[in-house]
């Protein structure tokens, strides 16, 4: 079965104690599949413009990405632009007009698993809804200011997912209760919720109850943009390549919460570029033996 992303590929201007970088390629898309790779192949569908698409070509050759629906753009590449505080990101600003040009190309009738990660909730929703009816699994995320500048296509979004990714703040936002994370999952009847905890680890939960696993704190903390697509990533293709059954949650969410520390190792997309499965499987049997 196969495991697709649609999403965001960004330039991005990042400030933090690792100092500040411009023009860093980043982006949802790109974050979960590099994570994803890890693991086993992943279909890879979001827009880029000129002025970064030889940049993700280097990034993606000799890597099992399929990136034959990267849509290549004559308008600026989406830019992000973020400061590190206390452990989180505050965004700054960002230029999403590519996405006034773009349509997602999805596959016809796709069966697999799909995830779909931030973008401008517009073009988020509508590719959410075309999967919906095919997708064997559609997983979804979002980014607390889009949820709060579109709050409808942000619910939508949801609506159209059976597994999703957020937040305390983003649950929030989406009018959740962070400390009842199971209220919204059934709520929105979902059928996993995970809920990112940054430094206090990460926990899924399904109708069977949760599952909780801490932060890697051995490892050095750089700087924490994409984590979460990264976790996503690594959860969804290990949990798809082991077979997809209950009894392996646990081991899924470890091999994410090993891409969302390899993620945060170095500043944007360096430490997932860099790594291998050797990497990933040290990270694994530290958080479980």
């Amino acid at each position: 079965m196969k495991l697709l992303a649609v999403g965001s590929i960004a330039l991005d201007t990042l400030e933090g104690p690792f100092g500040s970088v411009t023009g860093e390629l980043g982006g949802s898309a790109l974050y979960f599949c590099l994570a994803a790779a890890l693991i086993r192949p992943v279909e890879l569908v979001g827009p880029v413009g000129r002025d970064a698409e030889a940049e993700v070509n280097r990034l993606l050759a000799g890597r099992p990405i399929d990136a034959s629906r990267l849509s290549i753009l004559d308008f600026p590449t989406y830019h992000w632009s973020a400061r590190q505080h206390a452990g989180t990101n505050v965004e700054k600003g960002s230029g999403d007009s590519i996405y006034d040009h773009w349509e997602p190309d999805l596959p016809d009738g796709f069966g697999g698993w799909a995830f779909v990660g931030s973008m401008r909730p517009d073009r988020q929703a509508a590719a959410a809804l075309a999967l919906r009816p095919s997708a064997a699994l559609l997983a979804g995320d979002s980014m607390r200011s889009y949820v709060t500048s579109l709050p409808a296509e942000a619910r939508e979004l949801v609506s159209a997912c059976s597994w999703f990714f957020a937040n305390r703040e983003e649950l929030a936002a989406l009018g959740g209760d962070p400390d009842d994370p199971d209220e919204f999952r059934k709520r929105w009847t979902l059928e996993g919720l995970v809920v990112k905890r940054s430094a206090e680890g990460s926990e899924l939960w399904t109708s069977t109850g949760p599952i909780r696993l801490p932060a890697l704190s051995r490892y050095p903390v750089v700087d924490v943009t994409g984590a979460g697509d990264a976790l996503a990533g690594g959860l969804l293709a290990r949990w798809l390549e082991s077979g997809a059954r209950p009894e392996g949650l646990e081991d899924a969410l470890a091999h994410g919460v090993g891409c969302a520390s390899l993620a945060i190792s170095e500043v944007g997309l360096r430490g997932l570029a860099a790594a291998g499965p050797e990497d990933l499987e040290e990270r694994v049997a530290a958080l479980l033996g």
